[in-house]
Parts: C-alpha cells; sequence; structure tokens
C-alpha cells in the first residue's frame, strides 16, 4: 500500500530538488563533492600591499582636505595671509555689490546689465510690514510702456535695456532680464530656481521723433531708479501725462525748420543768399509733398522718394533757365534734410555695444532711406540731363573759406535741426553751440592741417559726442538731443550729391568712389559720437561696487571665439 508523505519528509525533498543553471555557481562544487581543504601557504594579498622585504617611506606634508583652506588663505581664527594664493571664496560670503544711487541711472543699471544674473545686487528697499509689493505683471507692464518710448524714440538698445532693468529693479524683481530687438521688447522674471518665469512682451509698431518726450522718461526712470517712495501709481499717472503731451512745435514750424535747415546747408558747400532761398523753398515743398505722401498711408520709402524730388526739380529748373546760380548747392542742402543722421548713429552705436541684431535692422532701415532718396533726385537728375541741363559740380560747388559765415550757417543748421527733432527749448542752445563747435574743429582739421575729411570728421564727431554725453550727466537725460542736432554740418550731402549726379550721367568710375567717401563719412560720424560718448564714461567716475575696484565690465560679451 502507499505510505503517506510526512510534510516534514516534503519540505526535505523540495529543499533536495536540484537547482536550475542560472542559480548554480561555477565556483561552487556540485551536491556530494566535498569542498577542498583550503590552502595554507596561500593568503589574499592586494596589489597595493608593501612586498615582504621592503618599508614604506614615511609621508613628507600630510594630506590636505577639500574642507580645509590652503596655506595663506585668511581664516575666522587668525584672519591673516601668509602669502600665496588669492581668497576664491571666503568663509563668511561673499560681499555685497552696492551702487551708489548718486550716479546716473544709465550708469547704474548698465553695470548691472553687464553682470551676470547671480552676481547682481539684491534691491535695496525699506522693509515694510503689511506690504508685499506691487504685482508683478503690473511692473512688468510699466517697464514695457516705458521702454516702448525710449525705443520708439531712437535710443539705443543698450540705454533701453538698462531702463528697463532699472524699473524692474526699483519695484523688487532683481532676477529679471530684458531683451530688446528693434520692434520687439520682452522681459522675464523668475522669482527663484523653483518658480515659474513671468514673461511680458510688446511691439513697438510706430516710431516718432520727439525728444520733449523722450527727456520726460528719462526724468520718469530717474525717479523709479532713485526714490524710495515712488509708488507704481505715481509712475503710472506721469507715464499717462507723458503720452497725453502735445509736441512743443507745430506742424507749420517744422517745415519752415525744414527749409532752414536746406539753406544752411546750402550755404555751407558755398551758396550765396539767392541759393539759400532757393534750397529752402525746395525742402519745405518737399516737407508738404511728403506730409501729403503720409496722410495716403504710403510707406516711408515713398515718402522719402517724394521729399527728394522738389528740390532737386528746383536745382535743374535754375540750371536749365541759366540763372548763374548755384544748381548743385541747391540740390545738395535738399539732401542734407533729408539724409537720416540719427538712425545711422543709432544703428552703429547698436553695433559697437554688442546689440547685432537691432543695429542690423537700423542700418537695414537707413539703407532703405537712402535708396529711397537715390531714387527720388535720379529721376529728377535723368530727366535734367535729357533736356540739356548744365549739371557739373567741379564747375558749380566750389570750395570757399568763408570761416566766419560758415560758422553761422552751422549753428542755424543745428538749431533748425533741434525743432524738427520736437527738443526741449532749453536744450536748444547746448545743441547748436555743439553744432557750431563740430564745424569749428572740421574745418581748422580739413582747411588749415589738411587732414583728410574722414579723419577731421572723425575727431569732429568725437567730440559731440563727449561734449553731449557731459551735458547728459550733468543734467540726468539722453544724450541725444544734444548729439544728433550737433552732427548736422558734418553729414555727408555734397559727396551723396557728386555720386548720385555721375550715376545719371553714366560715370560708375566717378559715382562709385563718392558714393563710398559718402558712406565712410556717415560710419565715421557715428564711431566718432560713441567713442566720444564711451570716452566721457571713462574719463569720469564710474558707479561700481564698494569693495570692487575693476570699474565697468566690457560692453561685448565674448571677444568673437
Amino acid at each position: 500500500m502507499p505510505r503517506a508523505v510526512s510534510a516534514a519528509e516534503t519540505d526535505t525533498g523540495e529543499q533536495q530538488k536540484p537547482l536550475s543553471d542560472e542559480a548554480r555557481s561555477a565556483f561552487t562544487p556540485p551536491l556530494g563533492v566535498p569542498l577542498p581543504p583550503p590552502p595554507e601557504d596561500e593568503h589574499p594579498t592586494s596589489e597595493f600591499a608593501v612586498p615582504d622585504g621592503l618599508t614604506a617611506e614615511a609621508p613628507t606634508e600630510p594630506e590636505g582636505s577639500a574642507f580645509v583652506p590652503p596655506a595663506g588663505v585668511k581664516t575666522p581664527s587668525n584672519n591673516q595671509t601668509t602669502g600665496g594664493f588669492p581668497v576664491i571664496t571666503p568663509p563668511n560670503g561673499i560681499p555685497i555689490v552696492r551702487l551708489t544711487k548718486d550716479a546716473p541711472w544709465q550708469d547704474r543699471m548698465r553695470t548691472m546689465l553687464r553682470m551676470p544674473i547671480s552676481e547682481r545686487p539684491t534691491p535695496e528697499r525699506v522693509e515694510r510690514q503689511d506690504d508685499t509689493g506691487p504685482a508683478v505683471p503690473r511692473v512688468l507692464d510699466l517697464t514695457l510702456r516705458i521702454a516702448e518710448l525710449l525705443l520708439a524714440g531712437g535710443e539705443g538698445a543698450e540705454d533701453v535695456e538698462a531702463a528697463m532693468l532699472g524699473v524692474a529693479h526699483a519695484y523688487g524683481l532683481d532676477r529679471c532680464e530684458p531683451t530688446v530687438t528693434f520692434t520687439l521688447l520682452s522681459v522675464s522674471y523668475q522669482p527663484s530656481l523653483v518658480d515659474d518665469p513671468v514673461t511680458a512682451s510688446r511691439t513697438v509698431r510706430r516710431r516718432g521723433t520727439d525728444y520733449t518726450r523722450l527727456s520726460a522718461v528719462f526724468r520718469l526712470v530717474d525717479d523709479i531708479t532713485s526714490r524710495d517712495d515712488f509708488t507704481l501709481e505715481e509712475a503710472y499717472r506721469r507715464l499717462a501725462e507723458i503720452r497725453r503731451n502735445r509736441h512743443p512745435y507745430p506742424g507749420w514750424a517744422l517745415t519752415v525748420a525744414g527749409g532752414g535747415l536746406a539753406g544752411a546747408a546750402s550755404m555751407l558747400v558755398g551758396g550765396d543768399w539767392p541759393v539759400f532761398f532757393a534750397a529752402a523753398l525746395g525742402a519745405m515743398l518737399g516737407d508738404r509733398l511728403a506730409w501729403l505722401a503720409s496722410g495716403r498711408g504710403l510707406p516711408e520709402f515713398y515718402q522719402f522718394v517724394a521729399a527728394a524730388m522738389p528740390p532737386a526739380a528746383i536745382g535743374v529748373a535754375l540750371s536749365l533757365a541759366n540763372s548763374g546760380l548755384q544748381a548743385s548747392a541747391v540740390i545738395t542742402g535738399g539732401l542734407f534734410a533729408l539724409i537720416p543722421g540719427r538712425a545711422l548713429v543709432a544703428g552703429v552705436q547698436d553695433g559697437l555695444t554688442g546689440y547685432y541684431i537691432t543695429a542690423a535692422a537700423r542700418l537695414l532701415e537707413v539703407g532703405y532711406l537712402i535708396v529711397g532718396i537715390v531714387c527720388g533726385v535720379l529721376t529728377v537728375l535723368y530727366g535734367g540731363l535729357q533736356l540739356d541741363a548744365k549739371l557739373n559740380p567741379e564747375a558749380a560747388l566750389r570750395h570757399v573759406e568763408r570761416p566766419y559765415i560758415q560758422i553761422l550757417a552751422a549753428m542755424l543748421l543745428a538749431l533748425t535741426f533741434c525743432i524738427l527733432l520736437q527738443q526741449e527749448r532749453h536744450t536748444v542752445l547746448f545743441a547748436t553751440l555743439n553744432g557750431g563747435v563740430a564745424w569749428v574743429v572740421y574745418g581748422a582739421l580739413a582747411d588749415t592741417a589738411r587732414v583728410p575729411p574722414v579723419a577731421a570728421t572723425t575727431v569732429a564727431a568725437g567730440l559731440v559726442g563727449l561734449f553731449g554725453q557731459l551735458l547728459s550727466r550733468y543734467r540726468y537725460a539722453s544724450a541725444l538731443p544734444y548729439v544728433t542736432a550737433a552732427i548736422g554740418p558734418l553729414l555727408p550731402g555734397s559727396a551723396t550729391y557728386f555720386g548720385l549726379l555721375a550715376l545719371a550721367q553714366g560715370n560708375l568710375d566717378r559715382g562709385i568712389p563718392h558714393l563710398t567717401q559718402a558712406a565712410a563719412l556717415a560710419l565715421a560720424i557715428a564711431i566718432g559720437v560713441n567713442l566720444g560718448g564711451e570716452a566721457a564714461r571713462l574719463f569720469l567716475k564710474m558707479p561700481g561696487a564698494d569693495t570692487d575696484p575693476s570699474g565697468r565690465r566690457a560692453a561685448k560679451r565674448t571677444r568673437g571665439f
């Protein structure tokens, strides 16, 4: 009979069941085979152990630790250094960088803008109880509205970013990153590394020239960044007042100023009083025609085409009438009133400070406007040549040295330029004098010292930028009202006309060098203005850290590689 199997025997049978190949080790003897005895003469050794018969050398110096400061570093116990190592991270932490509020906000914010976000100082504000501060979206909205007015007014990209950072920093948003790309403004704020960032953006669709509004925005930013009690509601109220303010000069005054600018420019290149009035008439007709095109909604390119045609037409008419007047001076004066010197200076300045996208967009805009001027002038000149107009620039546009008349003409040109830029009345005198100084320096170098025109223009524009930067720092305002109008007498109007006339006559060998010289003079003006401004910041006391005497950081983030 079959015998019943007990539970103990069942467990024993299960335990004695052979293991699978995966569970069996190659170094384990099979069941039933006894283990071999361990060898008596062999012992496990390490390859790092010292063999028998050799003695280990005593260490010459104790091994260092990652948590022990090297020799020569200050420690809390002795607070002494014995030489050698610089202090990288002190035991009591990195000292706080503090920026004095006695300096202009442009310099303070530019210093912070060129710092990594981890090294920027925290906002210095009074701690208040029962007050959590303004809402982040409202601060970002105010920042973008202020930046829109600055960028639309022609301010450089670096100063716009500095203003955005200053407003956000003043209201407690210390981890803030502004971005400017010609028509797009954006700002991002991240409270901490574990919080979600808040980003806002705004598009600049319309740009205008109103330096009065630009100066008011600068004063608003200065109040926000220097006063601890300036509330967000007060900032919005001031901003609304700035937007509601009307232009200081009416439309008819702008038209008359454009005529005066063209007439003064014609006298700079050797024209007389009849030429002055002829150039002024052509410029005023061109201005009214451009306003008509603007009212019809035409793009700015066609507005410049329309504005360039009346001065050229009057010059051709004077040549056909054999009036004996300098027709070339009339056309050159009209070109002075149209060359976009403000946009050119801003574009080159953005490129020199590292904002290449904005600089490329500004320079492309300048290129389109100049092409519009070329199209308008060439159309009229080509028609005049078909009618046998005697347009000979070498005979009609002679170089004469009339220092007193030319200095007065240069100052009148700067004065009328100030009106066209809608500047505040208290800045007109300084800009006018700055323009006269620029022409005196240029005339002394080009006529007396026989310096090449490009070098003389660079030096004169550098002085314009230097004086403009000094005046702006003294008044805590933008440098554009003191610089843009003052470079008017240096604009390359005659070289541009020579090149266009040669192209209209089919003489490329003579036209291309003149246009190249005009481009070189324009770049010399822009680089000189920027260099003068940088020289002013270099020699004046810069705001910086109390413990860091190294000065301002470079504008360029890399060295090109």
